[in-house]
């Protein structure tokens, strides 16, 4: 049975939360939480490896072992090849001071897969995340291989959808390492990659150094805390409270801003005889945005053209709100915001081409119509199933309302009856 030892790096230095360790949590410091999970692993040390008195005299107050270390290390890792020098052991878990969260079982799979197979030198942890989360460069997602070799990890979404009719499945690493003391023998002898600089992810070095990691796959877990208000999201969720950060994308949307040509449309421009310019709309689009206001949640629209029809049509859908011939869709959107009397955070954009990218910005959620480039996809945190101009805008609407509780203005004919004197499509 190999002896294992859980070293816990816990720095009081941070430019985002200087002395976090330290940090209360429901009557405990956070390093207290952190310890006592790793503490009721069976046959395990548990050291917290710091570089200051003040962590360390709270942790010898409540009965836990520390170490001091040197304060100029470049990583946890580093901190870790100090440690054991001092404390002797097969495998060394790298679990941070900063994931009060942290499961126990989690920490026990990745001791048990470690002992099961004595050639995996390294090993870590993932759990999987949705496309919109995967955007976050501050979430490190990681690509593993069938045997749960990891091929790569990035701040990048990874994979890259090449072609609109392909899903991806995206993973969060998950910051637990366990080491093989050969290993961390030699960590401090490896160069670092330039990949490691770029990404600035120090596991990276390994792999560049042609070092296996296997990654093992857990349910998501807490957030970490970096800042004091992850520490409010940990408390939170401690206290059986849902983080804000949690709720479901569209449940705050008040303001739905709307592109006309290729997602009202089809992005087709039809001329007759005399020139005049004709637009083919989907009544669908049309029932959805009536429906939408029915909801309290207004709707404005944004084209960089301006002709009679795209008129007559906002006429008929009773929006107050549209600016049209704009080109600079990122002041646009803003304006239209301050005056729909809301904010970024509460406004959904959706678009179809490289004319909307500055419009996502403004907004806070992004949507592309299924038709759109590949280009402007990557930029959004939702891709509707159907093309624009062919009910895309419904199908937002409808992911709105079935978010917010209100389902029933679309599933439920007698409420749809009392409304139906005030719809148009």
């Amino acid at each position: 049975m190999d002896s294992v030892a859980i070293i816990i790096p816990a720095r009081y230095s941070s430019s985002r939360f200087p002395g976090k360790p330290l940090a209360d949590i429901l009557g405990k410091p956070m390093i207290q939480h952190v310890y006592e999970k790793a503490a009721s692993i069976k046959n395990a040390t548990v050291v917290v490896a710091t570089d200051d008195d003040r962590i360390l005299s709270v942790v010898h107050s409540f009965g836990g072992k520390g170490l001091m270390t040197r304060p100029d290390h470049a990583s946890g890792t580093d901190r870790l090849v100090e440690v054991m020098k001092e404390i002797d052991a097969d495998l060394y878990i790298n679990l941070q001071g900063d994931e009060p969260l942290v499961r126990v079982e989690d920490l026990e799979l990745l001791i048990k897969a470690m002992t099961a197979d004595r050639s995996i030198e390294v090993g870590t942890l993932y759990h999987a995340i949705s496309a919109h989360q995967a955007k976050d460069p501050n979430t490190v997602k990681v690509v593993t291989s069938h045997s749960g070799r990891a091929c790569y990890f990035s701040r990048s979404p990874i994979p890259f959808i090449r072609d609109k009719d392909r899903q991806a499945s995206y993973k969060q690493h998950v910051g637990v390492y366990a080491y093989r003391k050969s290993v961390l023998e030699r960590y401090t002898q490896l160069p670092e990659s330039n990949i490691e600089s770029a990404e600035q992810l120090e596991q990276l070095r390994l792999l560049d150094s042609d070092i296996d990691i296997f990654a093992f796959e857990v349910m998501k877990t807490g957030p970490g805390v970096d800042t004091p208000e992850d520490l409010q999201k940990v408390i939170a969720i401690l206290q059986g409270k849902q983080p804000e950060s949690e709720k479901p994308l569209l449940s705050n949307i008040e303001l739905v801003i709307t592109d006309i040509d290729g997602v009202l449309t089809d992005g087709g421009i039809y001329y007759d005889e005399h020139g005049e310019c004709m637009k083919r709309f989907h009544v669908r689009d049309g029932l959805g945005i009536k429906l939408l206001q029915q909801a309290g949640i207004q709707v404005a629209v944004l084209s960089g053209k301006d002709s009679k029809p795209l008129r007559k049509r906002i006429s008929d859908l009773g929006i107050d709100i549209f600016m049209l011939g704009i080109k600079n869709k990122e002041a646009a959107c803003q304006e239209i915001i301050q005056r729909a009397n809301t904010i970024k955070a509460n406004t959904v954009y959706i678009g179809d081409d490289t004319i909307d990218l500055p419009a996502f910005i403004s907004c806070g959620v992004a949507v592309a119509v299924a038709d759109a480039p590949d280009y402007v996809k990557v930029n959004c945190d939702l891709v509707t199933d159907a093309k624009g101009g062919f009910g895309a805008l419904r199908e937002l609407a409808d992911k709105i309302l079935i978010e917010q509780g209100k389902s029933n203005l679309i599933e439920d004919p007698a409420t749809f009856l009392k409304i139906h004197a005030n719809v148009t499509q």
